[in-house]
């Protein structure tokens, strides 16, 4: 086991490879996408709570040991937006403490709990959540400047692989072998044209739907398909298969699009980041790292 374990962590953060600046590069364009998003969500359920919440109908997270009522009102959500808003921006120019990444994941998480207490829980906005974990981890343990690009690319890849065989087994377990049955598609292309007819006044199913709508074993075919994709999700911890793996996801995502019309856009725009070796792609155009990248630790070397 501990071989296993130490050589899926030389796949995932590649210790004896030289870190070149494509990669340092890459890793502040990444970073600069988590931020960014970070602070959109935090505005956005801000807005929501100040203008729709009143009460708490499923607590979340820490809301299940306090009252997150409390937050509805005094604007109290904008505010939190705002201080997250200047400690992501300090964070990502590497100006004050190691600790302002962790600082934002709970003030992030709180927001998170507060906008979603109506019951409504989405992926994307979990999975950038998970990011800021793995910078908050990243920038309190490894500051080094070529130790934080390694762990919390490493790491984001590892909880997104282990993420999806999870799922393989959570609905293994609470549904059973028969989980692919095709009638369950039905059931969920059914309830999401409840939705679009209760949001648009107008709801007409797609090709694909129409094809599993009309036959239960293509709907089983298209539930196995996206089943078996999501079991194999784990494989993105080797870097060779990591290209390929990411591919079939990415697909699995767009095939839920066309057939529940649910949408992924910053998951799936966060696994084309993740998945792919665009450092790479940098390197090749022999891009000179700029001053910024050379100095952005030296703060955080004083605080040390």
């Amino acid at each position: 086991m501990k071989k296993i374990a130490a050589h899926i962590g030389d796949q995932l953060f590649e210790p004896e490879r030289a870190q070149t600046s494509g990669e340092r590069i890459f890793f502040k364009l990444f970073e600069l996408f988590v931020v960014a998003y970070t602070i959109r969500f935090m505005w956005e359920w801000g807005l929501y709570t100040q203008l729709r919440n009143v009460e708490v109908v499923l607590p979340l997270g820490l809301a299940n040991y306090y009252n997150s009522a409390w937050l509805f009102d005094h604007n109290l959500a904008l505010i939190n937006a705002f201080i997250v808003t200047a400690l992501l921006c300090a964070a990502f120019f590497r100006m004050g403490p190691k600790w302002l990444y962790m600082l934002v994941m709970v003030l992030f998480h709180i927001q998170y709990v507060v906008r979603f207490s109506q019951g409504e829980i989405p992926h994307s906005q979990n999975l950038i959540g998970m990011s800021v974990f793995c910078f908050a981890i990243g920038a309190w343990f490894f500051p080094a400047k070529s130790e934080i690009p390694r762990f919390v690319m490493g790491s984001i890849i590892f909880f997104i692989g282990l993420g999806y065989t999870a799922a393989f087994f959570s609905k293994l377990i609470g549904t059973g072998i028969n989980w692919y049955d095709g009638r369950h598609l039905w059931l969920w292309i059914s309830e999401k044209s409840i939705d679009i007819l209760s949001r648009e006044g107008v709801y007409s199913p797609n090709f694909l739907q129409q094809m599993a709508l009309g036959s239960t074993a293509v709907a089983s075919v298209i539930l196995l398909i996206g089943w078996f994709t999501e079991l194999i999700g784990f494989t993105m911890w080797w870097k060779k298969l990591r290209p390929y793996t990411t591919t079939l996801l990415i697909a699995m995502h767009f095939g839920i699009t066309l057939t529940m019309n649910i949408r992924f856009d910053a998951f799936v725009m966060q696994l084309i980041l993740v998945g792919y070796p665009w450092y790479k792609l940098i390197d090749r155009f022999q891009l000179r790292e700029p001053l910024f990248f050379k100095i952005e630790y030296e703060n955080q070397h004083r605080a040390e």
